[in-house]
């Protein structure tokens, strides 16, 4: 940093684009015969704290003379909770491109930078996808600040830390690092910490989901290898069973890490139950789960082979012949289920009411008229929509459709072989995926009695006492005694 504060304006105008781009900006005072210039980007910053600061600043000429003692005078008039020296300019223009504001002293080779950060964004609100009958109503923001707060307000512990840091070389982007220190595994943190600062790319402009790709390297499997939640309230429980959480700046979603397949088919809404009624939710998601992926390629196996199903279930399999193959059919009610998913996203919702009762024309009763498609082959495509939608985790049911569609090639292809032979692979896939080196479908493979008891069944709180050793955490009773 250079000590004339022209020179440093100089630079500023040269990288950081000052008098160039509108919203940066230079507010320049003479305090006690020296140049006080204050950097900043408007609408990343709260005016009215510039202005108050400003305001000290211009009084200290009228009640101050020692010259001599500038820089600790002004030091002491930023009226702000935090003020840093900082030394370098090029950590300087990354602060005020961040919404902090910069005082640089003319004669002074050291800076302050005060946080006076006033996002753009919403309040926080009840996620869409995470909705639950009774329980908070509170959800992440595309701000950094607020959703550690709205994790912090939850877990008043002195060791949960929040670790920040800057990812992308052009955007610069917010990334902290959440865990708590004597719980969470020092080895996992260490992991996740470097990846994070390997990540060479422009910017995040896709947030977290940026950030996961870098981060597990998924390649073209489709099975969610992290898990995102909107509820301040999961992430905290994670936070506790010794998980760690990655919150970026932008995003209304942070990423819990590490995860299995039973960690995206859990939901808030089992806990805010009793464990009766919790469990009986479980259970019944489950089976939806099931049915997304089975039901659908398992009918058209008794289709195509009818002297697999015992007599007394015979009724099984359209009654009818049609001109369409049963699979073209199946395939083009399912993709037909997909246009409509796509089409309720991206529809305005005034529009939307009109949306779906073209789709119940189309892809109900007269589609079934014109032959286009048996009755049977709409109610299973149906089922098997409905268990995708009772999936928590979108990632997850997108990736259980694709699996489906699949399993109904092969069925198509090989009869009950292509099914077995589908399933089986689809087994192994899942057993043989890992999320930073923790099995996929644990505690079922490799199997953990008192573990996979807790995923059958809703664990009363005071039941709960021991965390997931699949993280490894360092303190395995959540009570303590």
């Amino acid at each position: 940093m250079y000590t004339k504060v022209h020179e440093n304006d100089k630079w500023f105008i040269e990288n950081g684009s000052m008098n160039i781009s509108f919203d940066v900006g230079v507010r320049k005072l003479l305090i006690l015969d020296r140049e006080v210039h204050m950097y900043y980007v408007t609408g990343l910053c709260d005016s009215n704290y510039i202005i108050q600061i400003a305001d000290q600043l211009v009084e200290v000429n009228d009640h101050e003379t020692e010259k001599a003692k500038a820089k600790a005078i002004i030091e002491n008039r930023l009226i702000h909770q935090q003020v840093t020296p900082i030394e370098y300019l090029e950590d300087a223009l990354d602060t005020i491109l961040s919404g902090l504001i910069v005082v640089l002293i003319d004669e002074e080779d050291t800076g302050y930078q005060v946080d006076v950060r006033s996002y753009p964004g919403r309040g926080p609100e009840e996620p869409d996808t995470e909705k639950v009958v009774r329980g908070s109503r509170d959800g992440f923001t595309e701000n950094i600040i607020i959703n550690t707060a709205l994790m912090r307000r939850r877990i008043r512990d002195g060791n949960l830390r929040f670790e920040i840091m800057k990812v992308g070389e052009r955007s610069k982007t917010d990334v902290a690092v959440g865990y708590i220190k004597d719980i969470a595994d020092p080895g996992l943190v260490d992991v996740v910490k470097k990846e994070l600062q390997m990540i060479k790319t422009d910017g995040l402009t896709m947030a977290d989901k940026t950030i996961e790709e870098f981060l597990v390297k998924q390649g073209y499997n489709p099975f969610p290898l992290v898990r995102y939640t909107e509820r301040p309230d999961v992430a905290a429980e994670h936070l506790l069973e010794g998980h760690v959480v990655i919150i970026t700046d932008t995003s209304p979603s942070v990423i819990i890490t590490p995860t299995t397949l039973f960690h995206h088919v859990q939901h808030a809404e089992e806990y805010r139950q009793s464990p009766a009624v919790g469990t009986f939710i479980r259970w019944v998601r489950y089976i939806g789960i099931m049915a997304s992926v089975f039901l659908l390629p398992l009918w058209f196996l008794f289709v195509v082979e009818p002297s697999l199903l015992p007599p007394n279930l015979q009724f099984i399999g359209p009654n009818e012949k049609t001109n369409i193959p049963m699979i073209v059919q199946i395939f083009m009610a399912d993709i037909g289920i997909e246009f409509l998913r796509l089409a309720a996203i991206h529809t305005p919702t005034p529009l939307s009411t009109a949306m779906g009762l073209i789709a119940a024309a189309l892809i109900g009763q007269i589609a079934i008229d014109v032959g286009l498609f048996v009755p049977e082959v709409i109610l299973y495509v149906a089922v098997a929509a409905i268990g995708n939608f009772a999936t928590p985790s979108y990632e997850l049911s997108v990736a259980n459709k694709m699996a489906r569609l699949i399993l109904l090639s092969a069925v198509a292809a090989f009869h009950a072989p292509g099914f077995v032979i589908g399933a089986t692979l689809y087994i192994l896939l899942l057993a043989s995926t890992r999320s930073l080196n923790t099995p996929y479908l644990w505690p079922f493979i490799p199997f953990n009695p008192s573990a996979f008891k807790g995923i059958v069944f809703r664990t009363s709180k005071p039941g709960d006492n021991v965390r997931p050793s699949v993280v490894h955490p360092q303190n395995k009773s959540k009570q303590p005694v």
